[in-house]
Protein backbone atom coordinates (compact mmCIF):
# COMPACT_ATOMS: atom_id res chain seq x y z
CA UNK A 1 0.00 0.00 0.00
CA UNK A 2 3.00 2.25 0.29
CA UNK A 3 3.56 4.93 -2.29
CA UNK A 4 0.12 6.51 -2.12
CA UNK A 5 0.13 9.52 0.20
CA UNK A 6 -2.87 9.07 2.45
CA UNK A 7 -1.82 12.13 4.42
CA UNK A 8 -2.42 14.42 1.44
CA UNK A 9 -5.99 13.10 1.42
CA UNK A 10 -6.39 13.58 5.17
CA UNK A 11 -5.01 17.11 4.96
CA UNK A 12 -7.33 17.93 2.07
CA UNK A 13 -10.29 16.59 4.06
CA UNK A 14 -9.23 18.50 7.18
CA UNK A 15 -8.90 21.76 5.27
CA UNK A 16 -12.36 21.27 3.82
CA UNK A 17 -13.70 20.46 7.27
CA UNK A 18 -12.03 23.51 8.80
CA UNK A 19 -13.98 25.59 6.30
CA UNK A 20 -17.14 23.80 7.40
CA UNK A 21 -16.60 23.05 11.11
CA UNK A 22 -20.36 22.88 11.66
CA UNK A 23 -20.58 19.88 9.32
CA UNK A 24 -17.89 17.82 11.05
CA UNK A 25 -19.31 18.68 14.47
CA UNK A 26 -22.77 17.55 13.29
CA UNK A 27 -21.28 14.26 12.06
CA UNK A 28 -19.43 13.64 15.32
CA UNK A 29 -22.46 14.70 17.39
CA UNK A 30 -24.55 12.00 15.69
CA UNK A 31 -21.78 9.43 16.21
CA UNK A 32 -21.68 10.33 19.93
CA UNK A 33 -25.47 9.90 20.17
CA UNK A 34 -25.33 6.46 18.52
CA UNK A 35 -22.32 5.32 20.61
CA UNK A 36 -24.01 6.39 23.89
CA UNK A 37 -27.26 4.68 22.90
CA UNK A 38 -25.43 1.44 22.06
CA UNK A 39 -22.95 1.29 24.95
CA UNK A 40 -23.83 3.87 27.59
CA UNK A 41 -22.38 7.29 28.50
CA UNK A 42 -19.23 6.14 30.32
CA UNK A 43 -16.22 6.10 27.97
CA UNK A 44 -14.37 3.77 30.38
CA UNK A 45 -16.91 1.03 29.59
CA UNK A 46 -17.67 2.01 25.98
CA UNK A 47 -14.79 1.63 23.52
CA UNK A 48 -16.88 2.95 20.62
CA UNK A 49 -17.55 6.16 22.56
CA UNK A 50 -13.83 6.44 23.41
CA UNK A 51 -13.01 6.22 19.69
CA UNK A 52 -15.59 8.89 18.80
CA UNK A 53 -14.22 11.19 21.55
CA UNK A 54 -10.69 10.73 20.14
CA UNK A 55 -12.01 11.60 16.68
CA UNK A 56 -13.77 14.67 18.11
CA UNK A 57 -10.57 15.87 19.77
CA UNK A 58 -8.51 15.37 16.60
CA UNK A 59 -11.03 17.65 14.86
CA UNK A 60 -10.62 20.29 17.60
CA UNK A 61 -14.12 19.81 18.99
CA UNK A 62 -14.26 21.61 22.38
CA UNK A 63 -14.46 19.36 25.46
CA UNK A 64 -17.63 21.04 26.72
CA UNK A 65 -19.33 20.36 23.36
CA UNK A 66 -18.34 16.68 23.64
CA UNK A 67 -19.62 16.50 27.25
CA UNK A 68 -22.89 18.21 26.29
CA UNK A 69 -23.40 15.72 23.46
CA UNK A 70 -22.85 12.75 25.79
CA UNK A 71 -25.18 14.14 28.48
CA UNK A 72 -27.87 14.96 25.94
CA UNK A 73 -27.72 11.48 24.42
CA UNK A 74 -27.73 9.82 27.86
CA UNK A 75 -30.51 11.91 29.37
CA UNK A 76 -32.96 12.25 26.51
CA UNK A 77 -35.06 9.12 26.08
CA UNK A 78 -36.91 10.85 23.26
CA UNK A 79 -33.73 11.71 21.35
CA UNK A 80 -33.85 11.22 17.62
CA UNK A 81 -33.20 7.63 16.60
CA UNK A 82 -30.62 7.58 13.85
CA UNK A 83 -30.53 4.65 11.46
CA UNK A 84 -27.27 3.66 9.82
CA UNK A 85 -27.43 3.10 6.03
CA UNK A 86 -24.70 2.43 3.49
CA UNK A 87 -25.00 3.22 -0.22
CA UNK A 88 -22.66 1.97 -2.92
CA UNK A 89 -22.25 3.20 -6.46
CA UNK A 90 -20.11 4.31 -9.34
CA UNK A 91 -18.66 7.66 -10.30
CA UNK A 92 -17.05 8.65 -13.61
CA UNK A 93 -14.87 6.06 -15.37
CA UNK A 94 -15.95 3.27 -13.03
CA UNK A 95 -14.67 4.86 -9.82
CA UNK A 96 -16.11 3.11 -6.76
CA UNK A 97 -17.87 5.15 -4.06
CA UNK A 98 -19.25 4.06 -0.67
CA UNK A 99 -21.45 6.41 1.37
CA UNK A 100 -22.16 5.89 5.09
CA UNK A 101 -25.16 7.81 6.43
CA UNK A 102 -26.89 8.26 9.80
CA UNK A 103 -30.42 9.46 9.27
CA UNK A 104 -33.82 9.97 10.87
CA UNK A 105 -35.47 9.93 7.43
CA UNK A 106 -34.39 7.18 5.03
CA UNK A 107 -36.41 8.51 2.08
CA UNK A 108 -34.82 11.95 2.28
CA UNK A 109 -31.32 10.55 2.52
CA UNK A 110 -31.81 8.06 -0.33
CA UNK A 111 -33.13 10.84 -2.59
CA UNK A 112 -30.23 13.18 -1.72
CA UNK A 113 -27.56 10.51 -2.26
CA UNK A 114 -29.09 9.44 -5.57
CA UNK A 115 -29.28 13.07 -6.65
CA UNK A 116 -25.56 13.60 -5.85
CA UNK A 117 -24.55 10.58 -7.96
CA UNK A 118 -26.85 11.55 -10.85
CA UNK A 119 -25.62 15.16 -10.99
CA UNK A 120 -22.04 13.91 -11.24
CA UNK A 121 -22.82 11.43 -14.00
CA UNK A 122 -22.65 8.43 -11.65
CA UNK A 123 -25.23 5.96 -10.36
CA UNK A 124 -26.15 4.22 -7.12
CA UNK A 125 -25.79 0.46 -7.36
CA UNK A 126 -26.96 -2.52 -5.32
CA UNK A 127 -25.53 -3.29 -1.85
CA UNK A 128 -22.16 -5.01 -2.24
CA UNK A 129 -21.55 -3.79 -5.79
CA UNK A 130 -18.29 -2.00 -4.90
CA UNK A 131 -17.51 -2.78 -1.24
CA UNK A 132 -15.59 -5.93 -2.28
CA UNK A 133 -12.99 -3.55 -3.79
CA UNK A 134 -12.24 -2.13 -0.31
CA UNK A 135 -10.84 -3.53 2.93
CA UNK A 136 -12.38 -2.40 6.22
CA UNK A 137 -9.44 -1.41 8.41
CA UNK A 138 -8.47 0.78 11.33
CA UNK A 139 -6.18 3.49 9.97
CA UNK A 140 -4.06 5.87 12.05
CA UNK A 141 -2.09 8.65 10.36
CA UNK A 142 0.75 10.43 12.15
CA UNK A 143 2.10 13.68 10.71
CA UNK A 144 5.91 13.57 10.73
CA UNK A 145 6.02 17.30 11.51
CA UNK A 146 4.06 16.68 14.72
CA UNK A 147 5.97 13.57 15.82
CA UNK A 148 9.35 13.96 17.51
CA UNK A 149 9.99 10.34 18.53
CA UNK A 150 11.84 7.43 16.96
CA UNK A 151 10.18 5.72 13.98
CA UNK A 152 11.28 2.21 15.03
CA UNK A 153 9.91 2.71 18.55
CA UNK A 154 6.64 3.98 17.09
CA UNK A 155 6.42 0.89 14.88
CA UNK A 156 7.09 -1.47 17.82
CA UNK A 157 4.51 0.31 20.01
CA UNK A 158 1.91 -0.10 17.26
CA UNK A 159 2.76 -3.73 16.43
CA UNK A 160 2.95 -4.76 20.10
CA UNK A 161 -0.55 -3.31 20.60
CA UNK A 162 -1.89 -5.43 17.74
CA UNK A 163 -1.37 -3.38 14.54
CA UNK A 164 -1.27 -5.33 11.26
CA UNK A 165 0.94 -3.03 9.25
CA UNK A 166 3.18 0.03 9.55
CA UNK A 167 4.04 2.17 6.51
CA UNK A 168 6.35 5.15 6.29
CA UNK A 169 5.33 7.78 3.75
CA UNK A 170 7.19 10.91 2.74
CA UNK A 171 5.26 13.15 5.15
CA UNK A 172 3.62 10.71 7.54
CA UNK A 173 3.43 7.28 9.15
CA UNK A 174 0.42 5.05 8.51
CA UNK A 175 -0.64 2.34 10.95
CA UNK A 176 -3.20 -0.21 9.77
CA UNK A 177 -5.17 -2.47 12.10
CA UNK A 178 -7.91 -5.05 12.03
CA UNK A 179 -11.15 -3.15 12.95
CA UNK A 180 -11.43 -5.18 16.19
CA UNK A 181 -7.91 -4.16 17.29
CA UNK A 182 -8.26 -0.48 16.36
CA UNK A 183 -9.26 0.80 19.83
CA UNK A 184 -6.41 -1.03 21.59
CA UNK A 185 -3.80 0.30 19.15
CA UNK A 186 -5.16 3.86 19.26
CA UNK A 187 -5.19 3.81 23.07
CA UNK A 188 -1.61 2.47 23.21
CA UNK A 189 -0.46 5.35 21.00
CA UNK A 190 -2.47 7.82 23.08
CA UNK A 191 -0.80 6.48 26.25
CA UNK A 192 2.60 6.91 24.55
CA UNK A 193 1.64 10.58 23.82
CA UNK A 194 1.80 10.04 20.04
CA UNK A 195 -0.02 12.88 18.20
CA UNK A 196 -2.47 11.48 15.64
CA UNK A 197 -3.56 13.50 12.62
CA UNK A 198 -6.34 11.00 11.99
CA UNK A 199 -7.57 7.82 13.67
CA UNK A 200 -10.63 5.98 12.41
CA UNK A 201 -12.02 2.74 11.08
CA UNK A 202 -12.21 3.29 7.34
CA UNK A 203 -12.54 1.56 3.97
CA UNK A 204 -9.18 1.32 2.20
CA UNK A 205 -9.30 0.72 -1.58
CA UNK A 206 -7.43 -2.31 -2.88
CA UNK A 207 -6.70 -0.43 -6.11
CA UNK A 208 -6.78 3.23 -7.08
CA UNK A 209 -8.36 4.69 -10.23
CA UNK A 210 -6.86 7.69 -12.00
CA UNK A 211 -9.09 10.20 -13.74
CA UNK A 212 -7.36 11.99 -16.60
CA UNK A 213 -10.26 13.64 -18.45
CA UNK A 214 -11.07 17.09 -17.08
CA UNK A 215 -14.81 16.41 -17.38
CA UNK A 216 -14.49 13.22 -15.29
CA UNK A 217 -12.58 15.08 -12.57
CA UNK A 218 -15.22 17.83 -12.56
CA UNK A 219 -18.04 15.28 -12.27
CA UNK A 220 -16.31 13.33 -9.51
CA UNK A 221 -15.77 16.52 -7.51
CA UNK A 222 -19.44 17.38 -8.05
CA UNK A 223 -20.54 14.07 -6.50
CA UNK A 224 -18.15 14.42 -3.54
CA UNK A 225 -19.10 18.08 -2.91
CA UNK A 226 -22.84 17.32 -2.92
CA UNK A 227 -22.34 14.38 -0.54
CA UNK A 228 -20.13 16.54 1.66
CA UNK A 229 -22.90 19.15 1.96
CA UNK A 230 -25.48 16.59 3.13
CA UNK A 231 -25.81 16.50 6.93
CA UNK A 232 -26.99 12.88 6.84
CA UNK A 233 -23.76 11.72 5.20
CA UNK A 234 -21.15 10.62 7.75
CA UNK A 235 -18.37 9.23 5.59
CA UNK A 236 -17.56 8.90 1.91
CA UNK A 237 -14.97 6.39 0.69
CA UNK A 238 -13.74 6.18 -2.90
CA UNK A 239 -10.87 4.80 -4.95
CA UNK A 240 -10.12 7.93 -7.00
CA UNK A 241 -6.40 8.62 -6.88
CA UNK A 242 -6.50 12.38 -6.42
Amino acid sequence: MSGHSKFANIKHKKEKNDAAKGKIFTIIGREIAVAVKEGGPDPANNSKLRDVIAKAKSNNMPNDTIERGIKKAAGDANAVNYVSITYEGYGPNGTAIIVDALTDNKNRTAANVKNAFTKGGGNVGTPGCVSFMFDKKGQIIIDKEEFEGDADELMMTALDAGAEDFNEEEDSFEIVTNPDDFSAVREALEAAKVPMASAEVTMIPQNWVELTAEDDIKKMNRILDLLDEDDDVQNVYHNWDE
